[in-house]
């Protein structure tokens, strides 16, 4: 399949349709990751989330970090989420790839997509997932940049296999991270531009004093990096910590159980999001939801679209007046 060999139009084309609302997009997109499916989804690949403030430079982060992998030899696809233009702009991806991460266009192992929020508060579109899904069937690395909105980014956690937090340096002290909650979900930690001296080393020791929590892994040691993606410095260690997460991750034997957790995850909250809770109730509730996708680890969004569907016909029964009421009029 061309989109198992990375051909970038056949990726373009897979993410657009997976993009696409139309009843018939939706049954053709859930056969493709059905294909792209299999022990790949669960166990192969490494999808890395990357977040933080506005003006933290997780842009030239991620692209620092592209430059890396790409002299190691590893394919790297990127879902760069950006905020949404006004709706009667179109609203589409208000900044776009081109101008957030610089990288030669014609590097066959790499391929980035702007993605617009949609106006969601949690850093990343609902896209996101089945996107990320496909993108991992074709590259060795996908990267998810969310969009820097601020404390409410948290979303990223539910999709990442290693989930970054690229912190700026002199823009607040450790009461402001644990305020923000987002001490709670990184793996790795980085403070950017390391070149401006003591303010960054300043950030980097807050941080650590604040990363050990009482509810993290104990056999994880969430590093703190100091990095600074303009000067190059800090880089390729920064890529060896993803590595040795990955590493721990299938060492520990969590990566199919996180991966399997996080796709459930999703379902339950694109189903609620759509149906509300009533909608979940009606095909048994979260657990039920669980144990069905258990039943079919490599058939996820299939799925969904079975559950979704079925919830549309009790809610269309639902609707249609009884015999009483036909008699009565």
């Amino acid at each position: 399949m061309r989109i198992l060999r990375g051909e970038r139009a056949a990726v373009a084309g897979g993410l657009n349709l997976l993009d696409n609302k139309l009843p018939e997009a939706r049954n053709r997109s859930a056969r493709l990751l059905a294909a792209l499916s299999g022990e790949r989804a669960l166990n192969d690949g490494h999808l890395v989330g990357v977040t933080g403030p506005p003006g933290a430079g997780k842009s030239s982060l991620v692209s620092a970090m592209i430059r890396e992998w790409r002299l190691a030899g590893r394919t790297v696809g990127v879902l760069a989420v950006d905020p949404s233009s006004r709706p009667e702009l179109g609203g589409g991806a208000l900044l776009g790839d081109r101008i957030r991460i610089k990288n030669s266009s014609h590097d066959d192992g790499l391929f980035i997509r702007s993605l617009a929020n949609r106006n969601q508060l949690g850093g990343v579109a609902t896209e996101v997932w089945p996107m990320s899904w496909l993108m991992l069937a074709c590259f060795d690395i996908v990267v998810i940049e969310t969009v820097g909105v601020g404390q409410t980014e948290i979303d990223i956690a539910e999709i990442g296999d290693t989930v970054c937090y690229v912190a700026q340096p002199a823009s607040g002290d450790t009461i402001q991270y644990l305020k923000s909650g987002i001490i709670e979900i990184p793996d790795i930690f980085v403070v950017n531009k390391s070149d401006i001296g003591a303010a960054a080393r300043k950030t980097a020791s807050e941080l650590g004093r604040s990363a050990p929590r009482p509810d993290r892994r104990d056999d994880w040691d969430y590093p703190v990096c100091l990095v600074s993606a303009t000067m190059n410095t800090g880089i390729r260690q920064l890529n060896e910590h993803f590595d040795r997460h990955r590493k721990y991750l299938v060492g520990a034997d969590l990566l199919g159980t996180l991966r399997a957790r996080h796709q459930s995850g999703w379902v339950v909250r694109l189903l609620k999001e759509e149906f509300g809770t009533f909608g979940l109730e009606l095909i048994g509730g979260c657990a039920a939801v669980g144990e069905r996708l258990g039943e079919n680890q490599h058939r996820q969004f299939e799925e969904y679209e079975r559950m979704r569907k079925h919830i549309l016909s009790r809610f269309m029964s639902a609707s249609q007046p009884s015999s009483l009421t036909k008699g009565a009029s």
